[in-house]
């Protein structure tokens, strides 16, 4: 389907691709990882001719339809769903020879071909496609020119999903979706028939959609097998080995210099030292461990707060009088929240998360906030009012008038900003450096309450590990409106819904709502209303006793999917052990499989033990509440 051989690639001067092979077959779904600045983008751009290489070649199969989403969204007075169905060229081809034919017989061969390429269908599953982005029949027949320009590129997104490419190349195809839109791609993209590669720095995708890694890694592209957990174990069994094997070398050769430096002045070792001297040049160099810069951030430690930090009661919002976006608010938050606000854009988490920020006032309703209470706040578009000819180094500056320059580059430093790009204008910031100049201006005072809407969106998946270890490692509040499911479940700990013009708790996981979504239409997706009392005292009383359960919940769900990758290991082994070739070879591989099935069998004993352990703390929490 497409190889790629040889392929050299200067950028700037700098040297991107060095002699990188590649071959992909027909059918393969491949994800293709790499630091930010690696070349993913640029290789794209490669395959799709819109750039060429110094030498090597890239070559696609003859007849093969390769698809990509356009930088740009699509514009003009054509509705959303006539827009999509045009995407496909040959069908929109066939439609207008049948309007120009009269031979019969040209017809039809023309209505044979059509029904070939299931046209009669197309439109049903143009609005299926569309609705799954997130688009309401009553939307996806209106002009694509009233739309703003995310959901623009939802449209050409929705546009070449349709189009059924053989080639399917998608570039961080996430990045202007919401949660809900998110998870239906992702399911889309695991039944994709074509062959697919996807460059994303969403490692739930990663993990269901492709079943090859390929990694940009100093100028090649190295493939592993299986998805990108298996990945990252694999490179990480790889430098421990590389590891080991160095220290071997240096303990050798350390004990053979020691033998020449003790010796060698002496005649009757004279020779023996030479020997020892020949031996540690066959060792050849040392061997060298390419460390990668690792992420971290850290998030300053607020004082405590007596609870609650923020409360809303019989709150209403909006923007324009008399029509509330969010009714009925009754809401609170401790100092200790981790809460994850889930809903379809539109639905009005961004107007939440704004009342709780300060910057826009309740319509009705009381709000009551801490007296000392700190917010922090983060959103993408935030970007848009940084100075671009200003440093990091001036706009922290700005904010910290009266500290020391020290303490002013130990913020920045908090968020990986080194003396040197500290002092770089913005402009000159990659998308990621500029999400983490704005986690550290908005934290400098240490808040007790941290807003971050959509805060991935420009960071690569190690950036995305060190945010999630700074929130869980932060001692304030957190709300976090976020597409990526990973970072949801490695930091949340209550669910609210923002849907049918109000907030509510949402009883489940992210599974549960996972669920949920693909189980129902969207209009039925409301959450469930507590019985007994108040609403505002039920919703309270749920959201107390989920968070209280939550850690025990969490010991039984992990020991579960211990014992499930146990199971599998299990059964991988014994199925090794019954197979008779296995016996005609070396005692020491029977040996050494026999040694990992007792292994894997204490393993799994011990998460039955913890599974079961908090199984029945866990329900006689429940049966004691």
């Amino acid at each position: 389907m497409l190889d790629i051989s040889s392929l050299v690639y200067r950028i700037g001067g700098r040297l991107l691709f060095d002699g990188a092979s590649l071959h992909i077959a027909a059918g393969q779904r491949v994800g293709l990882v790499g630091r930010n600045g690696a070349g993913k983008t640029t290789l794209f751009q490669l395959i799709l001719g819109m750039l060429h290489p110094d030498s090597g070649s890239i070559d696609i199969s003859p007849r093969v339809r390769v698809g990509c989403v356009a930088q740009e969204g699509p514009d003009g007075s054509m509705s959303l769903i006539d827009w999509v169905l045009a995407q496909d060229h040959e069908r929109t081809a066939l439609l207008a020879r049948t309007e120009a034919a009269t031979d019969a017989q040209e017809l039809a061969d023309l209505h044979d071909r059509l029904a070939a390429i299931s046209a009669q269908s197309a439109a049903a599953r143009a609005a299926a496609i569309l609705a799954g982005l997130g688009f309401a029949a009553a939307t996806q027949s209106r002009p694509v020119a009233e739309l703003s320009g995310g959901w623009r590129m939802r449209v050409a997104l929705a546009g070449t999903l349709f189009a059924r490419p053989d080639l399917l190349l998608l570039d961080e195809p996430t990045n202007h979706l919401d949660l809900e839109a998110t998870i239906w791609l992702q399911g889309y993209l695991e039944s994709f028939p074509g062959t697919l590669v996807i460059i994303s720095h969403d490692r739930d995708i990663l993990n269901a959609v492709p079943e090859r890694i390929v990694r940009i890694d100093r100028g090649k592209l190295v493939g592993y097998g299986g998805n990108y957990d298996r990945f990252e174990q694999v490179r990480r069994e790889k430098r421990e080995l590389v590891a080991k094997t160095a220290a071997k070398q240096a303990e050798q050769r350390a004990k053979l210099q020691a033998f020449v430096d003790r010796f060698r002045a002496k005649a009757t070792k004279a020779r023996q030292a030479q020997s020892r001297l020949k031996m540690i040049e066959r060792l050849g160099p040392p061997i060298a461990i390419i460390e990668e810069q690792s992420v971290s951030f850290g998030f300053p430690e607020p004082e405590d707060l007596a609870p609650p930090l923020l409360r809303i009661e019989r709150g209403e919002a909006g923007y324009e009088p008399g029509k509330p976006v969010l009714r009925g608010l009754d809401l609170r938050l401790d100092m200790d929240d981790r809460i994850g606000l889930l809903g379809a854009n539109g639905n009005g988490k961004s107007t939440l998360a704004k009342v709780f920020a300060g910057r826009l006032n309740l319509m009705k309703g009381d709000l009551f906030r801490a007296a000392k209470l700190r917010i922090g706040y983060f959103a993408q578009h935030q970007t848009e009012e940084l100075d671009p000819e200003r440093t990091p180094f001036d706009h922290m500056r700005d904010l910290m008038p009266n500290a020391l320059e020290s303490q002013v580059r130990g913020q920045l430093g908090r968020f990986a900003f080194s003396q040197e790009r500290a002092d770089v204008a913005v402009q000159d910031l990659s998308g990621g450096e500029k999400a983490r100049l704005l986690f550290a201006l908005m934290s400098r005072d240490a808040p007790h309450l941290m807003i971050l809407d959509e805060p991935t969106n420009h960071l690569d998946i190690d950036a995305r590990e060190a945010l999630a270890a700074a929130l869980n490692s932060y001692a304030g509040a957190v709300i976090l409106v976020s597409h990526d499911p990973h970072l949801i479940a490695l930091v949340v700990d209550r669910l609210w819904l923002v849907a049918g013009g109000t907030v509510q708790s949402f009883e489940g996981d992210l599974d549960d709502y996972r669920r949920m979504l693909l189980d129902q239409p969207s209009a039925a997706r409301q959450p469930p209303r507590e019985g007994g009392g108040t609403r505002k005292d039920g919703r309270r009383a749920a959201a107390l006793e989920r968070a209280r359960l939550a850690p025990l919940r969490r010991r039984a769900q992990q020991a579960e999917k211990r014992i499930e990758e146990l199971h599998r290991r299990k059964s991988a082994l014994e199925a090794r052990l019954a197979d008779p070739a296995l016996y005609s070879g070396p005692a020491a591989a029977i040996t050494a499989l026999q040694r990992d099935m007792a292994s894997v069998a204490q393993a799994l004993h011990e998460a039955e033990a913890e599974w079961l352990s908090a199984s029945e703390l866990l329900e006689r929490e429940i049966a004691d509440y």
